[in-house]
């Protein structure tokens, strides 16, 4: 889809952080874009933040519920006339050991990364396939090409990104789908809101649930460094508006990472154990 002017975006997790540097991009472009975010409060000041000519509406989504999903693609149907992108970009975290995370930490996590996500290409696939044109973009992370320590449930979230994501692009080979086509989004550090994640956690979830465990706590800490020294969300964004118009499937926002995923898959074909802290996978170098 190399013109983009006049068509119309989907973007999860549009509030803030790389959602939000998509939806300025995607406008840059000459698009209109349906923003979705389950904080309605940050999601109201985005959209007044872009100013009155913007070509946005706003909806609260969690997009663990694919009727709310389908409320989107039902919006910028009804709103903008169509639908020709889709980022599924909404994301959370948390970190610790693998064994010290609750069942509803997992029913989360995954409910947000990856069913999600799921739910996304559930929903605007079909009506791209339809259409003849469309492009999806799945937001992983190097987390999702590696396995760094103490973010176990995180890990298992992107990976499954990566492999959905794959599939599709399979899948759509196969039938013969050759309009619609898919991206993933592999960000390392980038600057945004993801280590404060516990802000949205479910009311519906015990206290004790709610608040972030000692070892998450100081996963967050050490984190937020990071993520301060990220790259900007629009510099993430640019990566992606090439990709769509190119066709490219695998956004790489931090190509000196790579070596953190080929020492994997050569360990892998090796037979030898996976790399831990210290060595090339680590967790300063894992999470986008």
């Amino acid at each position: 889809m190399d013109e983009l002017t006049g068509k119309v975006a989907v973007v999860t997790g549009a509030a803030s952080g790389i959602g939000l540097g998509l939806t300025r991009a995607f406008l840059a472009e000459g698009m209109k874009v349906v923003m979705a975010d389950i904080e309605e409060a940050a999601l109201d000041d985005a959209v007044v933040g872009l100013g009155p000519d913007a070509e946005v509406v706003g909806v609260v989504c969690d997009v663990s519920d694919p009727a709310q999903v389908d409320g989107l693609r039902d919006t910028a149907l009804h709103h903008f006339g169509g639908a020709h992108v889709v980022v599924n970009n909404a994301g959370v975290s948390t970190g610790g050991p693998a064994w010290t995370h609750t069942p509803e930490d997992w029913e989360w996590v995954l409910g947000v990364n990856l069913i999600g996500v799921v739910n996304g290409v559930r929903t605007f696939t079909p009506l791209f396939i339809d259409q003849g044109e469309g492009h999806i973009v799945n937001t992983a992370s190097m987390a999702g090409l590696s396995s760094p320590p103490f973010m176990s449930v995180y890990n298992v979230s992107k990976h499954g990104v990566v492999t959905l994501s794959e599939t599709l692009f399979a899948d759509l080979a196969m039938v013969g789908a050759d309009g619609v086509g898919v991206s993933v989004l592999c960000p390392g550090w980038v600057k945004t809101r993801i280590h404060e994640a516990y802000r949205n956690r479910p009311a519906t979830s015990t206290a004790e649930a709610q608040a972030p465990s000692d070892a998450a706590a100081g996963m967050t800490d050490v984190i937020g460094g990071l993520i301060a020294n990220g790259l900007e969300p629009d510099d993430v964004a640019a990566q992606v508006v090439d990709a769509i118009k190119t066709r490219r499937f695998y956004v790489i926002t931090h190509p000196e990472w790579m070596p953190m995923v080929t020492g994997r898959t050569r360990r892998i074909a090796e037979g030898a154990d996976p790399g831990i802290a210290g060595g090339e996978e680590s967790v300063a170098a894992g999470l986008g």
